[in-house]
């Protein structure tokens, strides 16, 4: 049962599309996924039903599949993602080179499709200021291969006073009273009501504060919610840009999104094939751009060099940093971050261990080969013995890359009998 007092306001807002806007939520839901452009042609796969309109790696698959299930989801060849949810980096535009925010990250679908558009090049901050969800952004992040982002466990206005006026672009995919959920989440309706929808509209305006900061004169904000409470959506935007002159709305026009006031669009269930979401884009036109201090690299010690030798793996551009026994590959231009809870630094190479080096599990994520690289099919009894944590019986020696249908898994090492399993204990089946 929804609540009355949210019918009420729909009925108003809606008008004579109501009973449309009614009917769609008691329909089953779309669901759908992402694949990742790193990884190379999306593989054709039997549950995969057909396209996302507004991404071009989005693809809907058959409520009754369990993609979440499949090595390939382990592999991080796609990322489990309502389709609605990625209309906001579209409208980002994420580039190769830049600098780019998500302000409110977790889970991280939208950081690692942001990753995805940046292939590999510049520099992506994801935050989160809830530690338990920045663990779980942390762990996204590095299943789906990401080796330019960081991640950090800050408040946004921290980072604004770290990071002036730094960023090219800035999501700020707001937490909200979740209206556009109802249909997919039971507690997103047992949790609303008008209180919490004016609680949120005022967290969210300080969250846009902070986004105008961090933010470049010239630069793009992108604001985006799921929900459909007009307080926290286009009422929040006007409060923003009544208070921030400096910014001004650009027009959104595309066949999948309704126009409103301000640089905004909606997207309505009972149009499309998805859930409800809303966003606006705003560009920055005054400021002073800022210099920010950055980061050193290290020299990695000799146990990785020995590594890459043997491995014959190449790093993108960036630097070594050191966190303890623990390395770390961080892009060019990261800057300087002491101050700041950061969760993940960088691409994690791996951990020092006495005198020899053990890879890390997000490297084999990342890699697409090295010399030393061992592929089973995907629905093979070796690859599910590799992922249910047992040695396999292979002459190899050294440091191997496991693969399934050429997706990078995991590490495995050799003794020159066996291969021993280095899968990551709290992610075997």
């Amino acid at each position: 049962m929804l609540p009355e007092a949210f019918l009420s306001r729909m009925r108003q807002q809606l008008g004579e599309e109501y009973p449309a806007f009614l009917e769609s939520l008691e329909r089953p839901r779309a669901v759908a996924l992402r694949f990742r452009p790193g990884k190379g042609a999306p593989p054709e796969l039997p549950f995969v039903t057909g396209q996302v309109p507004w991404e071009p790696m989005g693809r809907y698959y058959s409520p009754d599949a369990r993609p979440g299930l499949h090595p390939f989801h382990e592999a991080g060849v796609y990322y489990l993602q309502e389709a609605s949810a990625m209309a906001p980096v579209t409208l980002l535009d994420p580039q190769p080179g830049e600098r780019i925010c998500d302000l409110c990250a977790a889970p991280g679908g939208k950081s690692t499709q942001i990753a995805g558009r940046m292939a590999g090049q510049g520099f992506l901050l994801c935050n989160e200021v809830n530690p338990k969800r920045a663990k779980i952004l942390s762990r996204n992040v590095e299943r789906m291969g990401v080796s330019n982002a960081l991640v950090t466990n800050e408040h946004p206005q921290t980072l604004a006073r770290h990071l002036p006026e730094w960023f090219d672009r800035v999501l700020v995919d707001a937490p909200c009273s979740g209206e556009g959920m109802f249909r997919k989440e039971e507690a997103a309706v047992t949790d609303w009501s008008p209180e919490t929808v004016q609680m949120c509209a005022r967290r969210q305006g300080e969250i846009l504060n902070s986004a105008a900061a961090l933010l470049r004169p010239g630069g793009r904000l992108v604001y985006s919610t799921c929900t459909f409470a007009p307080e926290e959506d286009e009422g929040a935007v006007a409060v923003f840009l009544e208070s921030h002159p400096e910014f001004e709305p650009e027009t959104v026009a595309a066949p999948w999104f309704v126009p409103g006031e301000n640089g905004s669009c909606r997207m309505w269930p009972h149009k499309l094939l998805g859930e409800g979401h809303f966003a606006a884009v705003l560009r920055k036109v005054g400021g002073e751009e800022r210099e920010i201090g950055y980061q050193a690299g290290e020299r990695l010690p000799k146990p990785w060099e020995t590594f890459v030798r043997e491995t014959g793996i190449s790093l993108p551009n960036g630097q070594g940093v050191t966190f303890g026994s623990r390395l770390f590959w961080v892009p060019e231009g990261t800057p300087e971050l002491k101050g700041l809870r950061v969760m993940r630094p960088g691409l994690e190479l791996g951990e020092l261990k006495k005198e020899r080096l053990e890879p890390a599990h997000a490297l084999a994520l990342w890699l697409r080969d090295c010399a030393n690289t061992v592929c089973y099919p995907w629905d093979s009894r070796e690859l599910a013995g590799f992922l249910h944590g047992e040695v396999l019986p292979i002459h190899r020696r050294g440091w191997c890359l496991v693969q399934a249908d050429g997706y990078s898994i995991g590490w495995g090492k050799g003794d020159g009998t066996v291969l021993k399993n280095h899968y990551p204990k709290g992610l075997r089946r």
